[in-house]
């Protein structure tokens, strides 16, 4: 939200100036041409003084287009002079600009050896099969997940079944694209939420603040939330990366790259990261599908 400015009566910049000379301080009258106007104090840009003066592992900020106001998320880790230069950042900004809040446990990328998706020995889970736009059938799931390998399988242990081709992590988002090897494989966008039902995924979507959310993953299955911040920056021990979606969904190792999505069909986002889990509650970061589709050339749909 821009500051309002309003100009300072003279008789009060006259007031002003002598409680200063009486305090001590070496005060100089100011001249008439000026006495009855100020210069505009300059714009502060929040998510730019925060870059600049509080990338700290262990916090993350993200906006809130309806209030105007950021939102600075810190985790267990941060602590002591962490903590202190944080707040000094969000004091330089103004209070009326920034919302600071606390996070259960450490932010962490969502990811381990296990089940779902398989590739270096590591786990993570499948978010939406979609189509390149030159007609390959493909898979979208977190960048980090495919700094451990390129290849991955379906199955533990099974033979990979698709190759990864283009990844970002850390940087301008958290997003990989898979080809199946196979080009005939049949890779519809659905959800599998378990029970045999499946949600239709039809169309990719931008997140809104407030908006009801699901997160499917391979560890802890179905979950839902809301969406509680927009193009947020995560400072991973990592590295960090910008444009995420910040949420109440919970999430664990394993979930990494798995679909966030909404009941009627849009595809929303990516499992990145965050802190907590789903026994306590947590908040976790999505790397928005849109951006990432149009970053890899690829369409919800075959």
């Amino acid at each position: 939200m821009r500051p309002r400015h309003r100009k300072i009566p003279r008789t009060k910049i006259v007031a002003i100036s002598a409680a200063v000379v009486l305090a001590g301080a070496a005060a100089v009258a100011l001249p008439q041409a000026y006495a009855t106007d100020t210069a505009p104090i300059p714009e502060v840009n929040p998510t730019e003084t925060l870059r600049a003066k509080a990338a700290i592992p262990g916090t993350a900020w993200a906006t809130d287009p309806d209030t105007g106001q950021v939102l600075v998320t810190a985790d267990s880790t941060v602590q002591g002079g962490k903590w202190d230069t944080l707040m000094s950042a969000v004091r330089s900004i103004g209070g009326d600009k920034v919302r600071v809040q606390r996070a259960t446990g450490a932010f962490r990328l969502f990811a381990e050896g296990g089940d779902a998706i398989f590739g270096g020995g590591s786990r993570c889970s499948l978010g939406f099969n979609v189509t390149t736009n030159n007609g390959a059938p493909a898979i979208l799931t977190a960048g980090h997940c495919v700094t451990s390998a390129r290849r991955w399988s379906v199955t533990q242990g099974g033979a990979p079944v698709a190759t990864a081709r283009q990844s970002t992590f850390p940087g301008n988002g958290d997003f990989a694209l898979l080809t199946y090897d196979n080009a005939a494989t049949r890779a519809p966008s659905a959800v599998d939420v378990g029970g045999g039902r499946l949600v239709q995924i039809r169309r990719a979507a931008e997140a809104r603040v407030n908006q009801q959310v699901s997160r499917m993953g391979s560890t802890t299955g179905l979950r839902s939330g809301r969406v509680t911040g927009l193009r947020a920056t995560v400072n991973y021990p990592e590295g960090t990366v910008t444009g995420l979606i910040q949420t109440t969904v919970c999430a664990e190792p394993g979930d990494s790259g798995g679909s966030l999505f909404t009941q009627d069909g849009s595809a929303i986002g990516l499992t990145s990261g965050g802190s907590g889990n789903c026994q306590t509650g947590g908040t976790t970061f999505f790397q928005p599908v849109t951006t990432a589709l149009t970053a890899v050339g690829a369409r919800i749909g075959g």
